[in-house]
């Protein structure tokens, strides 16, 4: 699997295993991802959803947190229960393709319900990719560096959210919420993409 050249630079410099750097790499496309459409998500509401206002957006928030916070631990026990990590990978998919397919169907919610209906299955996506990838990251970290490769994640995650963050104003001022989410969804589906290297190891 080829990785971005400044990643591969820097894994080269730093040593990481396979399932570490494409769990990452997945990861710096969803943060990625997420911080273009995170600034603005406030103003397509108010703007965009009819009746919307700022109190629809704080509930809307409310809405995918209270799924992402509440789900996690039941999620956690029926991974422990299996064996293997073959239902992990798969629960991690799962969740992982529920995330980058939601951008797309912001573009045909017009009204508050249809926007907390689809917050709600973003908050269920969240919390299955995110407890079986910290789940699956767990297991494979190398555990002579621990530190380090958190160290790696932290710094190309926040990066990349970082970056997208300052352009996604711009895209969708130039360019309109529509393409934003557009886009938002590709970088998306090339996280969901990335975790295809790994697929045989978890098969």
């Amino acid at each position: 699997m080829r990785f971005p050249t400044f990643v591969s630079k820097l894994f080269e410099r730093v040593r990481v295993n396979k399932v570490i750097r494409v769990l990452i790499l997945s990861d710096f496309f969803l943060f990625s991802g997420v911080g273009l459409m995170s600034p603005i998500f406030a103003v397509f509401i108010t703007e965009q959803i009819k009746g919307g206002s700022i109190s629809v957006a704080g509930f809307a928030a409310a809405i995918y947190l209270m799924c992402k916070s509440l789900l996690p631990i039941p999620i956690a026990r029926f991974m422990d229960i299996q064996r293997g990590e073959k239902d992990d990978f798969r629960v991690m998919m799962f969740g992982s393709i529920v995330m980058a397919l939601v951008p797309f169907v912001y573009l045909f919610v017009r009204l508050p319900w249809e926007l907390y209906v689809v917050q709600a299955i973003y908050g269920i996506g969240a919390a299955f990719a995110f407890v079986s990838w910290q789940a699956i990251f767990t297991r494979h970290v190398d555990k002579e560096d621990v530190a380090l490769e958190w160290g790696v994640y932290n710094t190309l995650t926040d990066l990349g959210g970082a970056a997208a963050a300052g352009i996604g104003g711009a895209i969708a001022q130039a360019l309109g919420f529509h393409l934003l989410f557009i886009l938002t969804g590709v970088i998306l589906l090339c996280g969901v993409g990335a975790l295809f290297g790994i697929a045989r190891r978890f098969t």
